[in-house]
């Protein structure tokens, strides 16, 4: 079956860096299109950056400078290296992954304090 696992949430201060992996399984990796999603309870869930097959990227304003998706296909992984991590940052983080079907991962969460 297909799973999306996120890995390396947690807390850091404002101004820190953390960076995401999400390993894919069950799914054709280089044909996905791959993306990072957050939510919190006052947000609806939201795109925060993306990466095709092709490896063109896109980027929420918010977190554009700050952001960096990449993907691996050799080990169909795709992560988000978070530099400059701001309070509003924090937010349950969510591996994406779309072909003709969509999955999602768990989520993990990140907080960043001020």
């Amino acid at each position: 079956q297909v799973q999306l696992v996120e890995s390396g949430g947690g807390l850091v201060q404002a101004g820190g860096s953390l960076r995401l992996s999400c390993a894919a399984s069950g799914i054709r990796f280089s044909l996905n299109t791959m993306a990072w999603y957050r939510q919190t309870p006052e947000k609806q869930r939201e795109l925060v950056a993306s990466i095709t097959s092709g490896s063109s990227t896109n980027y929420a304003d918010s977190v554009k400078g700050r952001f960096t998706i990449s993907r691996d296909n050799a080990k169909n992984t795709v992560s988000l290296q978070m530099n400059s991590l701001k309070p509003e940052d924090t937010a349950v983080y969510y591996c994406y992954a779309r072909q003709w079907v969509t999955y999602w991962g768990q989520g993990t969460q990140v907080t960043v304090s001020s």
